[in-house]
């Protein structure tokens, strides 16, 4: 019988006992058995091991081998030198998994990349809080009955500097429904994001969001108990004019904000990766990013609602939505079809159609930067160009010349703007900074 030291645990030590004193014959196989809890055949056989192999016979014959499944050293170093690389290392463990498969082809568990990781000294950047006991609200049934909005100011290409993320995710899913950034968090982002959620689901049922003066008036809590009694109610703001023309329901539920602020935590940790990973560095190139990657995150994170039914609304062709996601203001037009707007003169371009708008009628003027400057008489929507009026002429010395009558030349200023029609592209970018003052009054 061999004899070679080999390392063997307790367990394994009592073992070999009991097989040698069966194979010295102190003990029958069958007390062997019963001592082993095993059967007298597997007795037979580890007598006839240990007398070839001697106590080695006990220890499991793949314990010294690498598994066929284990990761190479090869595929191990690599792991380990890209997450420390500059655009990996604030990538979560998680996230850093997901990478590592679409970027390289390298697939691997999530638990052995943790062991890899930490066994290399490297920490997740994403530490974990100490959860908190607390109810959670029940998701709605359907997907489309709540939409929360937010936006979530950071640092999403690193740096100093901070861009507004507008978003919203279903209530009923976790599915992101729309994502759109802008330099500061203002009106017209969230009518982009609005308009998205309308190109791509249609329109839900109820929006909820926070007490921004852009959702909410600040009017609205300085109303007396009296005053609301008598019926006073607040102006509604613009996008709160878009929620109602549109039919859809403005909620007010503080349990319903915890899905977006969630959100925005693993955005935070994910798109900065994500940018980094693309040479993305500007607010156009991450919302072209976005649109796609609304897609696959919504793979990853969404779950099944209780009823498979979409409750959101479809939006008609004929329907243009970009009429609804607009500023609206009343204005006055004169006997000429001109209207002021922001110390700006306007003319509206004649039509078949112009000639119903009476002098002195009220006028709604739609404002926006997907089409710059319309107006709105009922139901018809009218096209508008700038209107300049005339310098005053400089007062000639009287002459003893006899007055004659001639009509203006050609290049006259009356006559210049009496048919004035300057294409749109002439004064896009001062009708654009125009918008610009009117959209972030209030919000930047």
């Amino acid at each position: 019988m061999k004899t070679d030291v080999v390392a063997l645990s307790f367990k394994q030590f009592n073992r070999l006992d009991i097989i040698n004193k069966a194979i010295a014959g102190f003990m029958t196989v069958s007390e062997a058995a019963s001592a082993l809890g095993i059967s007298e055949r597997q007795v037979k056989r580890l007598k006839k091991d240990v007398k070839l192999n001697g106590p080695a016979a006990l220890i499991h014959k793949n314990s010294l081998r690498k598994p066929a499944c284990a990761i190479s050293d090869d595929t191990a170093s690599t792991i380990v030198a890209l997450k420390k690389t500059k655009i990996y290392q604030k990538a979560n463990f998680n996230h850093f998994k997901e990478l590592l498969l679409e970027h390289h082809d390298i697939k691997i568990s999530y638990s052995a990349l943790h062991n890899l990781l930490t066994s290399n000294g490297i920490k997740s950047p994403k530490t974990r809080r100490r959860m908190k006991p607390h109810r959670r609200r029940k998701r709605k049934p359907q997907a489309g009955l709540l939409l929360q909005v937010d936006a979530s100011p950071f640092a999403w290409f690193g740096g100093r500097a901070k861009y507004a993320l507008h978003g919203a995710v279903d209530d009923a899913t976790s599915q992101i429904t729309a994502l759109y950034m802008c330099k500061n968090e203002c009106l017209f982002g969230y009518f982009e994001t609005l308009k998205r959620i309308i190109d791509n689901f249609g329109l839900p049922v109820s929006l909820y969001s926070d007490r921004h003066t852009i959702f909410r008036s600040p009017k609205a809590d300085k109303i007396s108990i009296e005053d609301q009694l008598a019926g006073v109610v607040a102006n509604d703001t613009q996008f709160g004019r878009t929620l109602k023309e549109l039919g859809i329901i403005p909620a007010r539920s503080p349990q319903a904000k915890g899905r977006i602020e969630r959100l925005w935590e693993t955005l935070q940790s994910r798109l900065p990766v994500e940018f980094a990973l693309r040479n993305i560095q500007t607010v156009e190139e991450a919302n072209d990013f976005l649109s796609s990657y609304v897609s696959k995150f919504n793979e990853t994170f969404s779950v099944e609602p209780e009823d498979c039914e979409s409750a959101f609304v479809p939006v008609p062709d004929s329907l243009n939505i970009d009429y609804y996601l607009c500023i609206k203001e009343q204005r006055t037009v004169d006997a000429g079809g001109v209207f002021s707007y922001y110390n700006k003169n306007f003319k509206i371009v004649e039509s078949s159609y112009c000639d119903m708008i009476p002098p002195n009628a009220k006028i709604t003027v739609l404002a926006s930067p997907n089409f710059g400057i319309k107006v709105k008489y009922k139901k018809f929507v009218f096209d508008v160009v700038r209107f300049v009026k005339p310098k005053k002429a400089a007062a000639q010395p009287k002459t003893e010349k006899p007055r004659v009558s001639e009509p203006p030349a050609a290049s006259h200023p009356w006559r210049n703007c009496s048919t004035h029609k300057t294409p749109v592209e002439e004064y896009d970018k001062e009708i654009l900074a125009m918008l610009s003052q009117i959209f972030k009054k209030g919000y930047a």
